[in-house]
């Protein structure tokens, strides 16, 4: 026979003398930290920086308020629920103009994306769309997919052994790299094609060639591939932070944490840095900072799993430059650019004004905002951005750093831009997480999420551990929050 439910008032006691301390004021920690407010824990959310929302971020660049990390998500899923369920449904724009095109080809050329592929994989070689990116030979290269046996499901996961042993170099390199590179900061060669294309390889075994299963893979996908606001995200970190702030929680920004330690009662102690203040207690910690504060925080308890995950992250730096062109009014290679590997210091740029139809009206006619993407993996000086993990100041000077720029977006988009063209700029950075879609990223996250489960209440989310985009982080981190919080309150996990 079943135990009866714990009474209800029993349960709101014990709710409420269950403090939570979220290490953290990104988009995952705020959600982690809402979570668990909504049933009465109070919760405390200790922010390093000046403002929360982490690469939620925006700023005024001549006058415009502008996303400088995460501008949209993953059309509808688990983001768009949250939007709607935080009363902002009614901002939910799509992109003006998402055409990506990829530059740096032979002789200097760009073309656009083919509209028949899947990260870059074309269904037919033969279109004269992907002519123009691996010409006559690539072609030929390409079509001997159609010939050869085709792999039993789950045999190749490495999305660059695929493409190359199908279809050859020249689809790899000016076609898959540079959208691997330019999105997600990783080569293809570190790409699980299993979790980047979920059935790319059953439909490859069915159709018996990578561009039939590319084929195949289309069938049925219409609509836009991305949502944003009106306005940028900026709405949703000040939702999330209203709700929370309604809801009594305490949020304190400037507070950077050293170490967490379990107290001889079985309660976790937060330990900000010298000139944090003092110390925080509670029943649960969530441990919600980056890549490297995530690392230092629970290496002591999670072990060598987290550093495995940790410092696999790339540097990224956005140079967002405000610009007099009016020759880009008619967005001549659309709303991305992304670069071939090598064919220039920029692994990309988003023309955002010409993505985003509320942010031309906000510009106005001729002025155009580009930001342009600087990438480099972990240990490598090279690039325009720092080699640490400080925010942006650093490779090169500000002057060099946006003229750096403004030739690259040059480059990409076809269009000359001269000095003078510059009315504003803004430098941001930030490490890059991995993509759920990295190899080895399962298995690593799952390493890092049992060591932690196997301490109470202790939780870890974020985007190194969820993988990067936002649908990846606001999934994991209610799931997160409602393992630890239900583990507290019942003493059971979320699965039971």
């Amino acid at each position: 026979m079943p135990a009866a439910p714990e009474p209800f008032d029993e349960l709101m006691h014990h709710a409420r003398e269950t403090r939570v301390v979220v290490v953290g004021g990104g988009i995952a920690g705020l959600l982690a930290a809402w979570e668990c407010a909504k049933v009465g824990m109070p919760v405390t959310v200790l922010e390093a920086s000046d403002a929360f929302g982490g690469t939620i971020s925006s700023a005024e660049v001549d006058g415009i308020r502008i996303d400088t990390g995460a501008s949209c998500w993953t059309a509808g899923g688990v983001v768009r629920e949250l939007v709607e369920e935080l009363g902002l449904g009614d901002l939910v724009v799509t992109p003006a103009d998402d055409r990506t095109w990829i530059a740096g080809l032979p002789k200097g050329a760009a073309a656009p994306v083919p509209q028949e592929s899947v990260l870059g994989i074309p269904a037919n070689p033969w279109d004269e769309s992907v002519r123009r990116f691996i010409g006559w030979g690539g072609v030929w290269r390409a079509y001997l997919d159609r010939l050869r046996p085709p792999l039993t499901i789950g045999k190749e996961r490495s999305l660059a052994r695929l493409v190359r042993t199908r279809m050859g170099e020249a689809v790899l390199d000016r076609m898959v790299a540079p959208l691997s590179v330019g999105r997600f900061g990783i080569t293809p060669d570190r790409v699980d094609v299993a979790s980047a294309a979920p059935g790319l390889s059953s439909a490859l075994t069915r159709t018996g060639s990578l561009g039939g299963a590319v084929a195949d893979l289309l069938v049925g996908r219409d609509g836009p591939a991305v949502e944003s606001l009106d306005g940028g995200l900026a709405p949703l970190v000040d939702a999330l932070v209203a709700r929370l702030r309604g809801l009594g929680a305490e949020l304190v920004t400037g507070v950077r944490i050293d170490a967490i330690e379990r107290t001889p009662d079985d309660r976790w102690r937060v330990i900000p840095d010298l000139e944090g203040g003092g110390e925080f207690e509670g029943e649960i910690v969530v441990v919600a900072a980056g890549p490297q504060g995530a690392a230092g925080l629970l290496a002591p308890h999670a072990g060598s799993a987290v550093r495995q995950m940790t410092t696999a992250a790339s540097r990224r730096e956005i140079v967002t430059l405000v610009v007099d062109a009016p020759r880009l009014d008619g967005a001549p290679r659309g709303g991305q650019v992304y670069a071939v590997p090598g064919s220039g210091r920029a692994s990309g740029v988003v023309h955002a004004t010409a993505r985003w139809g509320w942010l031309a009206e906000a510009s106005g006619p001729g002025v155009h905002v580009l930001q342009v993407a600087f990438d480099r993996p972990a240990g490598d000086s090279s690039g325009i951005a720092p080699t640490d993990t400080a925010p942006t100041e650093a490779a090169l000077p500000d002057a060099e750093a946006v003229a750096t720029a403004r030739a690259e977006a040059s480059a990409l988009l076809g269009v000359p831009l001269d000095a003078d063209v510059v009315r504003d700029w803004r430098r941001t950075g930030f490490a890059l997480p991995l993509p759920a879609s990295a190899l080895g990223h399962d298995d690593h996250a799952a390493a890092v999420r049992e060591a932690v489960a196997a301490l109470p209440g202790l939780a870890a989310v974020g985007a190194w551990l969820a993988g990067s985009g936002l649908a990846q982080v606001v999934a994991d981190a209610r799931n997160e929050a409602e393992r630890v919080r239900r583990a507290a309150l019942w003493a059971s996990p979320a699965s039971d």
